[in-house]
């Protein structure tokens, strides 16, 4: 029985480039999915307002997985019916998985006030501030700080003191999850129970099978790795592969979109995996 692939991608230093942020090495094989009708979903710590302009500038119109697994966004009208468990936004369907950004503002300040000098969030930073640190153009770091679910945390702190604060805020119910940059926390959701959620929405749309591909660079996309049934673990120029338990996965030899995009050609576009005993099907919707 052939299943239909569904791309699952992080952003950051994956799709995009880790220093400068662009996806060019990536655009050819971004193209050829598209002509495909083979799904490109972000699953990413970036919020709402972010994703929305970057999908224009991408060209990709799919749903995505925003704030590392705290929402699902679904263009209206992009599957037949709307998702049981979504409701209207704007011009989406939207799927929550865990309380809003307030509730864990309110955590902090009410709860962790003897770790409060060892930590700057997103809330404290100006668009100036967050530029300096992420090197973000003025346009772009606005966007990232309008968040909805979740809290970056730039950490100042010794490891140790970082190791007894991710405790501490677990201890509260807090999920604490380390990224490229930032400290996020946010409820007890991931990006793997967000794209499991969305594949199944995707095989009652296809009424077929359906192939998780996942591709990530850091520790925020380990849920996604190990929930996916493809697991492409893409280079980092800063950091090692994260460990998983998951034994098999693929590694890119080059970093950010270079990999990306020669890990997607490998796994869904080469003559070859047309031939696997149990094939992924290319064809359109």
């Amino acid at each position: 029985m052939t299943s239909r692939p569904l791309i699952f991608t992080d952003i950051d230093g994956t799709l995009l480039d880790h220093f400068d942020y662009s996806f060019n090495h990536a655009i050819d094989v971004i193209e050829a999915l598209n002509e495909r009708h083979i799904p490109i979903i972000a699953n990413t710590s970036k919020t709402f307002a972010e994703m929305e302009k970057l999908q224009q500038t991408i060209g990709i119109n799919s749903p995505f997985i925003s704030e590392n697994g705290a929402v699902v966004y679904i263009p209206i009208g992009y599957f037949s019916e709307q998702p049981q468990g979504t409701f209207e936004q704007g011009y989406y369907w939207v799927k929550e998985f865990c309380p809003p950004r307030q509730h864990w503002l309110d955590l902090l300040s009410q709860q962790a006030v003897e770790f409060e000098d060892e930590y700057i969030g997103f809330s404290s930073f100006s668009v100036e501030e967050l530029c300096e640190v992420t090197d973000l153009a003025p346009d772009k770091a606005r966007l990232a700080l309008v968040r909805h679910y979740s809290e970056p945390l730039l950490w100042q702190g010794d490891e140790k003191r970082k190791q007894e604060f991710i405790d501490y805020m677990t201890a509260l119910g807090a999920h604490m999850l380390q990224g490229g940059r930032f400290l996020h926390i946010g409820g007890e959701s991931d990006k793997g129970k967000a794209m499991n959620w969305l594949a199944q929405v995707y095989a009652k749309q296809y009424q077929s099978a359906v192939t998780t591909i996942a591709l990530g660079d850091s520790g925020n996309d380990s849920a996604m790795l190990e929930a996916a049934d493809i697991a492409i673990q893409i280079k980092s120029p800063t950091h090692e592969f994260p460990v998983l338990r998951k034994k098999q996965t693929i590694k890119s030899q080059e970093c950010g979109p270079k990999g990306w995009a020669e890990c997607i050609t490998a796994t869904l576009l080469t003559p070859s995996q047309a031939n696997t005993s149990n094939p992924i099907s290319l064809g359109g919707v």
